[in-house]
């Protein structure tokens, strides 16, 4: 059975590339909600009339809600936020135990669980990341979900580049850093699907899906990214990724997304 989590989401948009001038000190959760069969439209119900406000009342502060923007899977992944881990833990159990999200539990789920599977994980933001808000913009973007799996300890190398090169380029080229993290070195639900060691994960805001292929099209073909790339290899000795270690997905905020 599905077992939502007191949470709060917190996804933002940062206007430059610039680091934040203190890092976000936030302790964040990625999570996915695989709906079972059938069940995406009362899924999404769920959490535009329920789940969202009770995450409020229990500490948690929504920020965004995204579904694939290719409509193939019917999932909805949303990022949380929290002060620190004693805050998740405490505001997870508040909203478990609390008799409203149980009632709405029992009366959505009728005819049957709206979760087919679920898949979390605790993040922090990198020194380099944008300090996150919501921020909700007319048309709505398109989201980009990227992964990176490091090389077997290169992943400082690979959030140095990020850090001295890549931000400035990717706001060079009319994308929007959103946020960056890396795996919490914390324990994680067993439903994490990230190593803690090796795994970048981040957020970028585009215009468009037409609008994000120009820009990274623009991105890979700049001297400089291609200077900075092979610099950065040189020195580490090889690839900062392991081979297919570069994973991208689409997503389009909710309607009841605060940030779109």
């Amino acid at each position: 059975m599905y077992r939502l989590v007191a949470t709060s989401l917190v996804i933002a948009f940062a206007a430059t590339a610039t680091p934040a001038a203190e890092p976000d000190g936030r302790l964040f959760e990625l999570r996915t909600a695989i709906a079972a069969p059938g069940k995406f439209s009362a899924l999404n119900a769920r959490f535009k009339d329920h789940v969202v406000q009770l995450y409020a009342k229990h500490g948690a502060t929504n920020l965004g809600y995204f579904v694939p923007a290719d409509g193939k899977t019917d999932k909805v992944t949303y990022v949380l936020a929290f002060k620190n881990l004693e805050a998740r833990n405490k505001s997870m159990d508040a909203f478990a135990a609390d008799p409203a999200w149980k009632k709405v539990l029992a009366d959505t789920e009728k005819s049957g669980t709206l979760v087919k599977d679920v898949n979390s994980t605790l993040l922090v933001a990198t020194d380099y990341s944008p300090v996150m808000a919501a921020k909700a913009e007319t048309p709505n973007r398109t989201f980009e979900l990227r992964t990176y799996t490091a090389t077997k300890d290169k992943l400082p190398d690979l959030n140095d580049r990020f850090r001295n090169h890549t931000l400035k380029l990717f706001a060079k080229h009319g994308m929007t850093n959103v946020a960056y993290w890396n795996v919490a070195d914390l324990p994680q639900p067993t439903t994490n699907p990230y190593s803690k060691t090796d795994t970048l994960v981040y957020l970028l805001g585009h215009k468009s899906a037409d609008a994000a292929a120009k820009s990274f099209n623009a991105f890979r073909a700049d001297p400089v990214w291609v200077k900075a790339k092979a610099d950065s290899e040189k020195k580490a000795g090889g690839s900062l990724t392991v081979p297919d270690g570069v994973k991208s997905e689409f997503l389009k905020p909710t309607d009841y997304s605060p940030t779109k």
